[in-house]
């Protein structure tokens, strides 16, 4: 629910549990599985660890979830902002979650003019939200801190009026609310061309390509892709295509949409064309088209699926 809409992510979570009662189902099925039940979700990443997790905790911590931050943040996919967060709310033990809510609240209460975004910032942080924190109840302060973010400290038009610490809050007393929190500049976004194959055999087979561990939509599948540092036109495609497809025999039919599709990435943008690939060959590598639809894929390719399917199976 950390970057999704609880509308959206609710049909899912119950889906979820449903399927994966406990954690020993969800150590016995395959990655890619699970992979396709959370598609649509994004951040598959955040699958994956899961993944690993309920596989190590059933394998060598004899189905025991950690009980301890210690514990916890050895966990894959956990760091110190989970496992602060379930160390003290389900075990009652004093260490301070530092999420974006809390990093807005700390910065205002101590007029901190360091970047929240910056290297130094996270011990700072960290550091002042362990000054804060009650020693008796930890779970309610941080779930405390964490509502007074998201509800009254907001980032814009921030309900000072309503706020329980205004009493101690510098920048409320400096005049600064507006200035803080501070951010660096973000990253200019990274733009990258993608050229989908979309391949029909003739037995109406196409072709689909697990991709690798180091990019985006790890181990997922996708089309047979060139990706260029310019988009491909229809005179550049057949040759730049002829290397990847394989065949002597083939005709490239158009694009399965007219215009470019943009998909926006946290850090960068995908400017997507999709070209229809025919061949009156039999693939050799060829997925059989019931298989498709059972593959993890990206939101971007499920779509251009259903859209191929529609329009030349």
């Amino acid at each position: 629910m950390q970057q999704t809409r609880i509308a959206q992510g609710l049909p899912y979570y119950s889906a979820f549990i449903s399927k994966y009662p406990s954690i020993y189902e969800l150590c016995e099925a395959s990655e890619s599985e699970i992979l396709k039940d959370w598609q649509g979700l994004g951040y598959y990443s955040r699958a994956r660890n899961m993944h690993q997790t309920a596989q190590h905790i059933v394998g060598e911590l004899q189905g025991n979830f950690p009980d301890t931050y210690e514990g916890l943040v050895q966990l894959k996919g956990v760091g110190d902002y989970t496992a602060s967060a379930i160390a003290s709310i389900c075990f009652n033990e004093k260490r301070a979650v530092v999420d974006g809510n809390v990093y807005r609240v700390l910065a205002r209460y101590f007029d901190v003019e360091i970047a929240i975004n910056s290297t130094e910032s996270a011990k700072l942080f960290k550091s002042l939200a362990g000054e804060l924190i009650d020693s008796d109840a930890p779970g309610d302060y941080n779930q405390g801190i964490m509502e007074l973010g998201a509800k009254v400290c907001t980032p814009t038009n921030p309900a000072c009026e309503l706020c329980p610490i205004t009493d101690g809050c510098l920048a409320f007393a400096r005049k600064t609310i507006g200035l803080r929190p501070v951010k660096k500049a973000k990253k200019p976004i990274r733009k990258r061309y993608f050229s989908y194959l979309m391949i029909r055999d003739k037995l109406a087979n196409t072709r689909m390509l697990q991709r690798g561990p180091k990019d985006i939509w790890q181990h997922l599948y996708e089309f047979p892709l060139l990706e260029t540092k310019a988009p491909l036109n229809e005179t550049d495609i057949p040759l730049a295509a002829k290397e990847i497809l394989g065949l002597e025999n083939y005709s490239i039919s158009g694009q399965l949409y007219p215009d470019d599709i943009i998909h926006k990435l946290s850090h960068q943008h995908l400017y997507t064309r999709f070209w229809i690939v025919k061949t009156p060959e039999l693939l050799p590598d060829g997925t059989p088209w019931g298989k498709v639809e059972e593959l993890p894929v990206p939101v971007l390719i499920q779509e251009a699926i259903s859209a191929f399917k529609n329009s030349y199976f």
